[in-house]
């Protein structure tokens, strides 16, 4: 290994579900979905450095999150597990995505460490057997190890690659966390949806399922919705909290954006149906 893959900054984009539809709740309390995955090219960054010994270290700690309970640590311990890899890593995160926003910040995080250190450790495995691994983690990581936009069925394990339009997205988080367990569990939340081919679903207008019990169970949605639907009509993304309308310019989107309650958090970002992640290392290894 030459020196100078010790080391490597990596992105971790964010992802919006660009429709949700729920079409039913299985015996064993999982609801099977239809949704459509896209990256954004708005990213936490991960910093990991190789290391001799088998040590998995973080430079910096999520506040209120136990070291094993980081998805960080469990997808370097994981993939260090199965692959019998005697090396270890340091990892630092610069944190830009919202917590609990919907937007995929831990399982985008979980996946770029496990693509990352396998490319960083030589330990060779195939995104496939990568994204098996990640599915232990939580449902939405094999999409982002994966790294290509992807229409999702089932509970969210059978992906199929899809190419929605590259839109300009303003991306808002109303002040709230959102539970959800809560959301899922609400009696009022669709679950009959009827399946749709995805041609079909493409050609439709798209909508959220959860997006109405959301808004009358989180007031803070619902208002920042309210406020900015003179200017465009915001959604839901997954089940939130964070809220999302789509652009054809990226000023256009600027525009909007500018139109944002003064303590909101949010962001302007291009869709990007190839990830972020997976455009650095191919870059990295045509070098």
């Amino acid at each position: 290994m030459d020196l100078l893959m010790e080391k490597m900054i990596l992105p971790s984009p964010a992802k919006l579900n660009l429709f949700l539809y729920i079409t039913n709740k299985r015996e064993d309390g999982y609801h099977e979905l239809q949704t459509l995955f896209q990256f954004l090219d708005f990213c936490d960054e991960i910093e990991i450095e190789i290391i001799d010994s088998p040590e998995i270290e973080l430079t910096n700690q999520l506040e209120g999150v136990a070291v094993e309970d980081n998805l960080i640590y469990r997808a370097a311990k994981l993939l260090q597990k199965t692959t019998a890899c005697n090396k270890g890593a340091k990892i630092g995160i610069t944190k830009n995505l919202p917590m609990g926003g919907g937007v995929g910040g831990g399982s985008s995080n979980a996946a770029t460490v496990l693509v990352g250190l396998n490319h960083l450790w030589q330990t060779d495995l195939s995104l496939e057997q990568l994204a098996e691994l990640g599915l232990t983690l939580g449902a939405d990581v094999p999409i982002f190890v994966r790294g290509v936009s992807a229409f999702a069925e089932g509970v969210g394990e059978v992906l199929t690659p899809c190419e929605p339009e590259e839109k300009w997205y303003v991306v808002l988080k109303p002040e709230v966390s959102i539970s959800t367990a809560i959301v899922f569990n609400d009696p009022n939340l669709p679950r009959n949806t009827p399946k749709r081919d995805l041609s079909k679903l493409l050609s439709s207008k798209w909508t959220n399922d959860c997006e109405k019990v959301v808004r009358e169970r989180y007031s803070a949605v619902e208002d920042l919705i309210q406020e900015l639907l003179q200017y465009a009509p915001f959604k839901l993304t997954g089940t939130g909290a964070c809220i999302f309308a789509e652009f054809s310019t990226q000023a256009e989107a600027e525009q909007v954006f500018a139109y944002r309650p003064p303590e909101t958090f949010g962001f302007v970002a291009k869709g990007k149906n190839i990830s972020p992640l997976h455009q650095t290392l191919f870059q990295t290894n045509h070098h």
